[in-house]
Protein backbone atom coordinates (compact mmCIF):
# COMPACT_ATOMS: atom_id res chain seq x y z
CA UNK A 1 0.00 0.00 0.00
CA UNK A 2 1.41 3.37 -0.96
CA UNK A 3 2.43 6.13 1.67
CA UNK A 4 -0.65 9.15 1.47
CA UNK A 5 0.70 12.04 0.14
CA UNK A 6 -1.19 14.21 2.90
CA UNK A 7 -2.43 12.61 5.84
CA UNK A 8 -4.77 14.33 8.29
CA UNK A 9 -5.99 12.88 11.33
CA UNK A 10 -7.93 14.34 14.16
CA UNK A 11 -7.36 17.74 13.31
CA UNK A 12 -8.62 20.39 15.71
CA UNK A 13 -8.51 24.07 15.69
CA UNK A 14 -10.07 26.48 17.70
CA UNK A 15 -10.14 29.95 18.12
CA UNK A 16 -11.34 30.85 21.49
CA UNK A 17 -14.75 29.19 22.45
CA UNK A 18 -15.14 28.53 18.77
CA UNK A 19 -13.99 25.26 17.20
CA UNK A 20 -14.04 25.18 13.40
CA UNK A 21 -12.09 22.31 12.50
CA UNK A 22 -13.68 19.21 14.58
CA UNK A 23 -11.60 16.43 14.28
CA UNK A 24 -11.41 16.16 10.72
CA UNK A 25 -9.34 12.99 8.96
CA UNK A 26 -8.15 12.73 5.16
CA UNK A 27 -6.13 10.90 3.09
CA UNK A 28 -4.53 12.12 -0.39
CA UNK A 29 -3.18 9.43 -2.02
CA UNK A 30 0.10 9.61 -4.64
CA UNK A 31 -2.28 10.51 -8.70
CA UNK A 32 -5.80 11.39 -6.75
CA UNK A 33 -7.55 14.14 -6.72
CA UNK A 34 -9.22 14.75 -3.72
CA UNK A 35 -12.04 17.30 -3.39
CA UNK A 36 -12.46 18.96 -0.45
CA UNK A 37 -16.26 21.05 -0.12
CA UNK A 38 -18.26 22.79 2.06
CA UNK A 39 -20.28 26.57 2.06
CA UNK A 40 -18.33 29.17 3.69
CA UNK A 41 -17.36 28.90 6.83
CA UNK A 42 -17.26 25.33 6.83
CA UNK A 43 -13.59 24.69 7.74
CA UNK A 44 -12.19 24.14 4.73
CA UNK A 45 -9.70 26.81 4.70
CA UNK A 46 -8.60 26.56 8.13
CA UNK A 47 -8.31 22.50 7.09
CA UNK A 48 -5.84 23.85 4.18
CA UNK A 49 -3.79 26.44 6.18
CA UNK A 50 -3.09 23.49 8.97
CA UNK A 51 -2.17 21.10 6.35
CA UNK A 52 0.45 23.85 4.69
CA UNK A 53 1.72 24.53 8.31
CA UNK A 54 0.23 28.19 8.24
CA UNK A 55 -1.75 27.33 11.04
CA UNK A 56 -1.07 25.96 14.12
CA UNK A 57 -3.32 23.34 15.25
CA UNK A 58 -4.59 22.86 18.67
CA UNK A 59 -4.44 18.74 18.24
CA UNK A 60 -4.14 15.89 15.64
CA UNK A 61 -1.65 14.72 13.41
CA UNK A 62 -0.61 15.96 9.80
CA UNK A 63 1.62 14.57 7.48
CA UNK A 64 2.89 16.33 4.20
CA UNK A 65 5.09 14.69 1.54
CA UNK A 66 6.75 12.36 4.46
CA UNK A 67 7.33 15.16 6.80
CA UNK A 68 5.77 16.16 10.11
CA UNK A 69 3.61 19.76 10.11
CA UNK A 70 3.89 21.85 11.53
CA UNK A 71 7.39 20.33 12.63
CA UNK A 72 9.19 20.33 9.18
CA UNK A 73 6.62 22.81 7.65
CA UNK A 74 8.88 24.66 5.71
CA UNK A 75 10.50 21.42 4.47
CA UNK A 76 7.19 19.91 3.48
CA UNK A 77 5.82 23.17 1.65
CA UNK A 78 9.10 23.01 -0.61
CA UNK A 79 7.30 19.71 -2.12
CA UNK A 80 3.82 20.90 -2.31
CA UNK A 81 2.34 23.53 -5.14
CA UNK A 82 -0.82 26.29 -4.37
CA UNK A 83 -2.94 27.68 -6.63
CA UNK A 84 -4.43 30.21 -4.75
CA UNK A 85 -8.18 31.29 -5.33
CA UNK A 86 -7.23 34.76 -7.21
CA UNK A 87 -4.29 35.37 -9.30
CA UNK A 88 -1.29 37.09 -8.07
CA UNK A 89 1.09 36.51 -11.22
CA UNK A 90 3.87 39.74 -11.01
CA UNK A 91 2.04 42.40 -13.72
CA UNK A 92 5.64 43.94 -14.01
CA UNK A 93 6.88 40.76 -15.15
CA UNK A 94 6.18 38.72 -18.73
CA UNK A 95 5.10 35.32 -18.45
CA UNK A 96 8.66 33.34 -18.51
CA UNK A 97 9.77 35.85 -15.92
CA UNK A 98 7.35 35.25 -13.39
CA UNK A 99 8.01 31.54 -13.53
CA UNK A 100 11.62 32.15 -13.45
CA UNK A 101 11.02 34.34 -9.87
CA UNK A 102 8.80 32.19 -8.40
CA UNK A 103 11.27 29.21 -9.20
CA UNK A 104 13.78 31.18 -7.08
CA UNK A 105 11.82 31.02 -3.81
CA UNK A 106 11.79 27.07 -3.89
CA UNK A 107 16.15 27.78 -4.18
CA UNK A 108 16.23 26.81 -7.58
CA UNK A 109 18.91 28.27 -10.04
CA UNK A 110 18.06 30.20 -12.93
CA UNK A 111 19.02 28.13 -14.97
CA UNK A 112 17.02 24.86 -13.61
CA UNK A 113 13.86 27.24 -13.84
CA UNK A 114 14.89 27.93 -17.53
CA UNK A 115 15.30 24.29 -18.83
CA UNK A 116 11.80 24.25 -17.27
CA UNK A 117 9.91 26.75 -18.76
CA UNK A 118 9.34 25.00 -22.38
CA UNK A 119 7.67 22.39 -20.63
CA UNK A 120 5.49 24.48 -18.06
CA UNK A 121 4.62 27.22 -21.13
CA UNK A 122 3.53 24.32 -23.02
CA UNK A 123 1.71 22.74 -19.76
CA UNK A 124 -0.10 26.51 -19.67
CA UNK A 125 -0.72 26.56 -23.69
CA UNK A 126 1.29 29.45 -23.57
CA UNK A 127 4.20 28.79 -25.70
CA UNK A 128 3.95 31.82 -27.67
CA UNK A 129 3.28 33.83 -24.99
CA UNK A 130 6.47 33.35 -22.94
CA UNK A 131 7.16 37.49 -23.59
CA UNK A 132 3.83 38.66 -22.79
CA UNK A 133 3.41 41.18 -20.35
CA UNK A 134 0.63 39.88 -17.57
CA UNK A 135 -1.50 42.51 -18.37
CA UNK A 136 -2.25 41.51 -21.87
CA UNK A 137 -3.09 37.69 -21.03
CA UNK A 138 -7.09 36.46 -20.76
CA UNK A 139 -8.44 35.64 -17.28
CA UNK A 140 -7.88 32.06 -18.59
CA UNK A 141 -4.85 32.62 -19.84
CA UNK A 142 -3.98 34.71 -15.82
CA UNK A 143 -5.02 30.87 -14.78
CA UNK A 144 -3.24 28.72 -16.53
CA UNK A 145 0.25 30.71 -15.96
CA UNK A 146 -0.89 30.25 -12.37
CA UNK A 147 -1.04 26.78 -12.28
CA UNK A 148 1.73 26.35 -14.13
CA UNK A 149 3.47 28.80 -11.83
CA UNK A 150 2.80 26.06 -8.63
CA UNK A 151 4.29 22.90 -10.68
CA UNK A 152 7.96 24.95 -10.94
CA UNK A 153 9.25 22.85 -7.98
CA UNK A 154 7.57 19.54 -9.56
CA UNK A 155 5.60 19.33 -6.34
CA UNK A 156 3.92 15.78 -4.98
CA UNK A 157 1.33 17.74 -3.70
CA UNK A 158 -0.96 20.46 -5.59
CA UNK A 159 -3.08 21.89 -3.84
CA UNK A 160 -5.96 24.16 -5.72
CA UNK A 161 -8.14 26.94 -4.08
CA UNK A 162 -11.45 27.11 -6.60
CA UNK A 163 -9.20 26.90 -9.56
CA UNK A 164 -12.05 27.91 -11.67
CA UNK A 165 -13.46 30.49 -10.34
CA UNK A 166 -14.52 33.32 -12.97
CA UNK A 167 -13.73 31.50 -15.39
CA UNK A 168 -15.70 31.01 -18.94
CA UNK A 169 -17.01 27.09 -19.86
CA UNK A 170 -13.96 26.98 -22.18
CA UNK A 171 -11.19 27.85 -19.72
CA UNK A 172 -12.97 25.93 -17.40
CA UNK A 173 -12.09 22.46 -19.84
CA UNK A 174 -8.56 23.29 -20.85
CA UNK A 175 -8.16 23.71 -16.79
CA UNK A 176 -9.76 20.44 -16.09
CA UNK A 177 -7.91 18.43 -18.71
CA UNK A 178 -4.59 20.21 -17.32
CA UNK A 179 -5.56 18.52 -13.99
CA UNK A 180 -6.01 15.19 -14.99
CA UNK A 181 -2.70 15.42 -16.96
CA UNK A 182 -1.07 15.69 -13.54
CA UNK A 183 -3.09 13.13 -11.78
CA UNK A 184 -2.33 10.54 -14.96
CA UNK A 185 1.45 11.39 -14.86
CA UNK A 186 1.18 10.88 -10.29
CA UNK A 187 0.88 14.18 -8.97
CA UNK A 188 -1.67 14.61 -6.25
CA UNK A 189 -4.31 16.85 -5.99
CA UNK A 190 -6.22 18.48 -3.06
CA UNK A 191 -9.33 21.00 -4.58
CA UNK A 192 -11.41 23.03 -3.23
CA UNK A 193 -14.18 24.69 -5.17
CA UNK A 194 -18.17 25.53 -4.70
CA UNK A 195 -19.10 24.16 -8.74
CA UNK A 196 -20.05 20.32 -7.66
CA UNK A 197 -19.89 19.68 -11.43
CA UNK A 198 -16.19 20.48 -10.81
CA UNK A 199 -15.57 18.07 -8.13
CA UNK A 200 -18.05 15.36 -9.64
CA UNK A 201 -15.75 15.41 -12.78
CA UNK A 202 -12.37 15.54 -11.15
CA UNK A 203 -12.00 14.19 -7.77
CA UNK A 204 -11.23 10.24 -7.45
CA UNK A 205 -12.61 11.36 -3.96
CA UNK A 206 -14.25 13.75 -1.87
CA UNK A 207 -15.33 15.00 1.77
CA UNK A 208 -17.79 17.22 2.35
CA UNK A 209 -17.77 19.01 5.67
CA UNK A 210 -19.66 21.80 7.71
CA UNK A 211 -19.39 23.61 10.46
CA UNK A 212 -15.61 22.03 11.31
CA UNK A 213 -16.48 18.63 10.76
CA UNK A 214 -16.98 15.68 7.74
CA UNK A 215 -20.14 14.68 7.33
CA UNK A 216 -19.63 12.41 4.02
CA UNK A 217 -16.41 11.09 2.18
CA UNK A 218 -16.25 8.74 -0.90
CA UNK A 219 -16.17 8.84 -4.56
CA UNK A 220 -18.48 10.84 -6.07
CA UNK A 221 -20.90 8.24 -6.88
CA UNK A 222 -20.50 6.05 -3.81
CA UNK A 223 -21.70 9.65 -1.87
CA UNK A 224 -24.45 10.34 -4.27
CA UNK A 225 -25.53 6.73 -3.63
CA UNK A 226 -25.44 6.72 0.00
CA UNK A 227 -27.01 9.94 0.84
CA UNK A 228 -29.89 10.84 -1.92
CA UNK A 229 -32.42 9.66 -3.45
CA UNK A 230 -31.98 7.86 -7.23
CA UNK A 231 -33.82 10.64 -9.37
CA UNK A 232 -35.27 14.05 -8.97
CA UNK A 233 -37.62 16.22 -10.30
CA UNK A 234 -38.09 19.78 -9.98
CA UNK A 235 -41.59 21.38 -10.62
CA UNK A 236 -42.41 24.97 -10.60
CA UNK A 237 -45.62 27.22 -11.98
CA UNK A 238 -48.74 28.18 -11.42
CA UNK A 239 -51.01 26.47 -8.74
CA UNK A 240 -53.96 27.89 -6.40
CA UNK A 241 -52.51 28.88 -3.25
CA UNK A 242 -48.80 28.57 -4.77
CA UNK A 243 -45.99 25.64 -4.81
CA UNK A 244 -46.30 25.23 -0.85
CA UNK A 245 -49.92 24.32 -1.30
CA UNK A 246 -49.09 21.61 -4.54
CA UNK A 247 -46.65 20.05 -1.92
CA UNK A 248 -49.31 19.37 0.96
CA UNK A 249 -51.98 18.49 -1.78
CA UNK A 250 -49.76 16.12 -4.01
CA UNK A 251 -45.81 16.31 -3.40
CA UNK A 252 -45.38 14.37 0.03
CA UNK A 253 -47.66 11.88 -1.09
CA UNK A 254 -46.08 11.49 -4.67
CA UNK A 255 -42.27 11.38 -3.70
CA UNK A 256 -40.03 10.40 -0.69
CA UNK A 257 -38.68 14.05 0.11
CA UNK A 258 -39.84 18.08 -0.97
CA UNK A 259 -37.67 20.55 -0.51
CA UNK A 260 -39.36 24.35 -1.24
CA UNK A 261 -37.01 26.72 -2.43
CA UNK A 262 -38.36 29.79 -3.90
CA UNK A 263 -41.25 28.41 -6.10
CA UNK A 264 -39.65 25.54 -6.76
CA UNK A 265 -40.08 22.06 -5.18
CA UNK A 266 -37.45 19.38 -5.67
CA UNK A 267 -39.37 16.11 -5.42
CA UNK A 268 -36.71 13.24 -4.35
CA UNK A 269 -38.04 10.09 -5.44
CA UNK A 270 -36.75 5.76 -6.27
CA UNK A 271 -39.28 5.77 -8.38
CA UNK A 272 -40.27 9.12 -10.73
CA UNK A 273 -44.00 7.32 -12.38
CA UNK A 274 -46.13 8.10 -10.57
CA UNK A 275 -45.22 11.73 -9.77
CA UNK A 276 -44.48 12.11 -13.46
CA UNK A 277 -47.99 11.18 -14.51
CA UNK A 278 -49.54 13.80 -12.47
CA UNK A 279 -47.72 16.50 -13.57
CA UNK A 280 -48.03 15.48 -17.19
CA UNK A 281 -51.87 16.36 -16.83
CA UNK A 282 -51.18 19.61 -15.28
CA UNK A 283 -51.24 22.51 -17.75
CA UNK A 284 -50.33 25.24 -14.63
CA UNK A 285 -46.94 23.37 -13.79
CA UNK A 286 -43.19 22.85 -15.78
CA UNK A 287 -41.37 19.77 -14.50
CA UNK A 288 -37.60 18.42 -14.63
CA UNK A 289 -36.73 14.95 -14.70
CA UNK A 290 -33.12 14.52 -13.73
CA UNK A 291 -30.75 11.41 -11.77
CA UNK A 292 -29.31 13.06 -7.98
CA UNK A 293 -26.41 14.80 -8.17
CA UNK A 294 -23.61 16.13 -6.11
CA UNK A 295 -25.25 19.48 -5.71
CA UNK A 296 -28.50 17.84 -4.23
CA UNK A 297 -26.25 15.87 -1.71
CA UNK A 298 -24.48 18.79 -0.77
CA UNK A 299 -27.46 20.96 -0.54
CA UNK A 300 -29.41 18.48 1.58
CA UNK A 301 -26.24 18.26 4.22
CA UNK A 302 -25.22 21.66 4.45
CA UNK A 303 -28.92 22.97 4.26
CA UNK A 304 -29.92 25.84 1.33
CA UNK A 305 -29.77 29.10 3.71
CA UNK A 306 -27.28 31.34 1.92
CA UNK A 307 -23.67 31.78 4.37
CA UNK A 308 -21.77 34.96 4.27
Amino acid sequence: MSTPTLAIDGLVKRYGDQTVVDGVSIRVEPGECFALLGPNGAGKTTTLRCALGLTTPDSGTITLCDEPVPARAREARIKTGVVPQFDNLDPDFSCAENLVVFGRYFGLDRATVEGRLPGLLEFAGLESKADSKINTLSGGMKRRLTLARALVNEPRLLVLDEPSTGLDPQARHVIWERLRRLTAAGTSVLLTTHFMDEAERLAHRLAIMDHGRILATGTPREVIAKHIEATVVEVHGDWPGGMAAWVEAHGRRLSRRCELSAETVFCYTEDAGELLAHLSGQDGLRYLHRPANLEDVFLKLTGRDLRD
